[in-house]
């Protein structure tokens, strides 16, 4: 069986035979990494083993892999794993206070998987002591070790961590800064963010993804130009990113700023000759729950969508439709109208008069085809006053037939 079907079948036995005997790096490096997905399992003690001794092998990727694997696993079996390789006095039951003493004695040791092992597990235990010994780890000569220590600060979230990570911006492995990237936009104080704008040109695509993912967190237009940058850069992963951003940016800048920031990102999105980065904006709108990124994205598609991505936005603005925010059903139904052709005119027609349809749903179509439609929509419409029911859907009917010439 491949390690992928050992994966999918639950059997942590045979990863750990192939993580003890393989005779290929790789191939332990890829168990290792399996094995830290088992958190749950009743044989998760034999995973914990099987990667406390790999972690203290010949093999540096697969030593690095086992230590993010039992990182995975839980506080607890980092624990073991510093425990077995320091010979540290103490057990699973001791205050977290004695661990983090241990722990921080550890992040001197001799050995770097020993020192990679306690920056984990101190970053597991989330006491704010360990801030300033995980920031003198960054000057570890091991970038691993320096890597480990800016994560950790990442999980202690403690502003006071900013200015040494800000520092480990400018590390000569691209890992450390990243890691240090994705710290600082955890605290995500002003002057965290404000350390990861030159990150966006940074010569690591890794880097420069988690950097302007962290833009998005700003409350002011202060990362917008960094952000237009990137919808220019090479990697489709950072033009993504960086769309995402936007949209939370949008939601973060104060009203009075926001109508020019909109208007900036339609300029810049519609100038593109990459249409790809139109696919993050359909996306957000499918996948995300929090109304203000519902409304931004509903709105950017309404003016950003050309033709080559007309369809899929078409389906994703009538999903819209039925959100639970009536603003995102309002800009659904103005976007749609901006959209719109009688690609859009046809399907909402069937909308209108489909009465296990919320009326809420019907009334923003016929708002939209009021705007769009031609001779169908105006008698489908001029129909549907004479046999509605619903005041709401009648007032909008009329409305709609008056704007499309009145009725026949």
């Amino acid at each position: 069986m491949s390690l992928y079907e050992l994966e999918r079948a639950g059997d942590v036995e045979e990863l750990v035979r192939v993580l003890r005997e393989s005779d290929k790096e790789q191939v332990r490096v890829r168990a290792a990494e399996l094995l830290g997905g088992f958190e749950g399992h009743d044989e998760r003690e034999s995973a914990i083993t099987a990667l406390v001794e790999a972690a203290d092998g010949d093999s540096e990727p697969v030593t690095a892999e086992a230590i993010d694997s039992l990182a995975s696993l839980g506080t607890d079996a980092i624990e073991q794993l510093v425990i077995s390789m320091s010979g540290m006095d103490i057990d699973a039951e001791s205050a977290d206070w004695k661990k983090a003493k241990a722990f921080t004695r550890a992040l001197t040791a001799e050995t770097a998987p020993l020192r990679m092992a306690a920056a984990n597990a101190l970053g597991r235990l989330e006491v704010t002591d360990a801030v300033d010994p995980l920031t003198d780890a960054f000057d570890d000569p091991d970038p691993r070790v320096r890597a480990r220590a800016a994560r950790a600060c990442g999980r202690l979230d403690d502003p006071r961590a900013t200015t040494p990570l800000a520092d480990r911006l400018t590390d000569s492995n691209p890992t450390v800064r990243r890691e240090a990237a994705e710290a600082l936009g955890v605290i995500a104080s002003r002057q965290a963010l404000q350390a990861l704008l030159p990150l966006y040109e940074d010569e690591d695509e890794r880097v420069r993804r988690v950097a302007v993912g962290a833009f998005g967190n700003f409350d002011n237009d202060r990362p917008v130009e960094y952000l237009v940058e990137s919808l220019t850069d090479d990697s489709l992963a950072v033009r993504r990113t960086a769309v995402y951003s936007l949209v939370e940016l949008m939601a973060n800048v104060p009203t009075d700023r926001s109508h020019e920031l909109r208007e900036t990102v339609v300029d810049q999105l519609s100038a593109m000759e990459d249409r790809s980065v139109i696919v993050p904006l359909v996306e957000i709108l499918e996948e995300t729950k929090e109304p203000q990124q519902q409304r931004n994205t509903t709105w950017l598609l309404g003016r950003v969508t050309g033709e080559a991505e007309r369809e899929r936005v078409i389906d994703a603005l009538i999903g819209a439709l039925e959100a639970d925010d009536e603003m995102v059903r309002q800009f659904a139904a103005t976007s749609l109208a901006k959209v719109g052709d009688e690609t859009v005119e046809a399907r909402l027609l069937p909308l209108i008069k489909d009465e296990s349809v919320d009326v809420d749903v019907r009334a923003q179509a016929i708002f939209t085809l009021g705007k769009i439609g031609g001779e169908r929509s105006r008698t489908a419409l001029d129909v549907l006053l004479d046999e509605t029911e619903h005041d709401k859907l009648r007032e909008r009917a009329f409305s709609a037939i008056s704007k499309l010439g009145g009725r026949s």
